[in-house]
């Protein structure tokens, strides 16, 4: 079967993003701060990793629901060169970037529109460059 019979128009994309960083505790505070959530933190040997709101009981790849980790892991480190993942700023993306040089990060670029409401580019108090997006 080909890729493009795999992903149609009710299939996400990406199913899993990991945003390295190397200091786990002030990270969560910052993605919690800004975004208003709650993150579990798990340990998994030497590494570590907090995960973004998620079920437990359901497995994220193929639930059809995107969700993704803050890593600690001697196999990746902090960049503003790597992929940009868009976290979700709805339902106000003025209100997630009011927050964010507050709780340590920077605002790279401020709300843009586009064509499926606004998006923003951030760095996080960590050196990763992520993008936020929001309708409003």
């Amino acid at each position: 079967m080909s890729l493009l019979k795999k992903i149609d128009a009710t299939t996400n994309v990406i199913t899993w993003f990991e945003i390295p960083v190397s200091d786990i505790a002030s990270a969560k505070i910052f993605y919690e701060t800004i975004l208003d959530i709650e993150m579990t933190t798990r340990k998994d040997g030497e590494n570590e990793a907090v995960f973004f709101p998620y079920d437990p009981a359901v497995v994220q790849a193929t639930s059809g629901r995107v969700t993704g980790v803050l890593s600690k892991s001697s196999n990746n480190k902090p960049s503003e060169n790597g992929t940009t993942v868009y976290l979700n700023a709805s339902p106000s993306l003025d209100k997630v970037l009011g927050k964010v040089i507050a709780a340590g990060g920077k605002i790279v670029l401020p709300r843009t529109p586009i064509p499926a409401g606004f998006i923003a580019i951030i760095l996080d108090p960590e050196g990763n460059r992520v993008g936020l997006h929001a309708e409003s």
